[in-house]
């Protein structure tokens, strides 16, 4: 175990199968936060002391095939499967029907999978940067979000791999600058980088486009716990947006919004891009809070 600035620890658990690297903080409900790509659960190095100030138990995972968590024999990187990660989580870190999930990007799509599967286990839900229910497969298909989305089209491509990784993972940089724009992420990409270097992790992040797109390690047996994730969760849920998001159009937000309902809610954060929680940390930690406590 080793302890970070911030009470922040680190440490492993095994789930599913795999073994999992968490950063950990404080005692109490299980909050489990949920990163997406290109990140690690650093991302989330705001508000896991923020929770943990709040009584919660606040622990973040790096997802399946992010180092330092394992990359998975299987080669399944279907949300499904996140949404079932979070949910063995859950069980392996002891929590109860107090625990609260937060997920970003890939990582929101793997919450509202995991509050859909087994909602027992999970009493609120606050998603980011990708919304819930059918807005973003909805809003897919438009050309402004195709236009935004071409990086999921070339991650289909065998070269993928190697362009992503060259000049130490450059294409990253490139990524963060145009889905935040004027957001300084000098304290994060060395950390994103640490998690992706490895040939077999940048694989593994890349996997989770081509199951999307092109069903590569789709497993059939997970189709029912897959479509959980066109559901808008039954859970009060929190949906935060950037009104500057260069990887996911604002529209996309507010038709998200037209379908939820009280006490659920879409909350739009001006002059924010994809990377929001990292980019006005106190706004949007104090919304997440919120949420969480009532």
């Amino acid at each position: 175990m080793t302890t970070h600035d911030g009470g922040i620890t680190e440490r492993t658990v095994e789930a599913r199968g795999l073994a999992f690297g968490i950063l950990e903080a404080g005692s109490g409900p299980l909050a489990l936060c949920l990163h997406g790509f290109p990140d690690s659960a650093w991302t989330w190095r705001h508000l896991l002391p923020r929770l943990a100030d709040a009584g919660f138990r606040a622990v973040a995972p790096f997802l399946r095939g992010y180092a330092p968590t394992a990359v998975p024999e299987d080669g399944c990187y279907q949300t499904a499967a996140l949404g079932l990660d979070a949910n063995a989580l859950h069980e392996a870190l002891g929590g109860d029907g107090d625990a609260v999930i937060v997920g970003h990007d890939w990582g929101a799509m793997g919450t509202y999978i995991a509050a859909n599967a087994e909602p027992e286990r999970w009493r609120r839900v606050v998603g980011l940067a990708v919304p819930p229910g059918s807005a973003m497969a909805n809003g897919f298909m438009t050309y402004d979000q195709l236009k935004r989305s071409w990086y999921m089209f070339f991650f289909q491509h065998p070269l993928a791999d190697l362009v992503t990784g060259m000049g130490d993972l450059a294409f990253i940089d490139r990524l963060w600058e145009d889905w935040s724009p004027g957001y300084d992420a000098s304290e994060d990409l060395p950390r994103v980088k640490d998690a992706l270097r490895d040939p077999a992790n940048l694989a593994a992040a890349l996997g989770y486009y081509r199951a999307t797109l092109s069903g590569v390690g789709v497993d059939p047996a997970l189709a029912d716990v897959q479509a959980k994730g066109d559901q808008i969760p039954a859970q009060p849920t929190l949906y935060l947006h950037g009104d500057q998001d260069g990887c996911v159009g604002v529209e996309l937000a507010e038709a998200a919004g037209a379908q939820m309902s009280e006490p659920s809610r879409v909350q739009v954060v001006a002059g924010t891009g994809h990377f929001l929680h990292l980019e006005r940390p106190d706004e949007v930690n104090a919304a997440i809070l919120a949420h969480l406590s009532d």
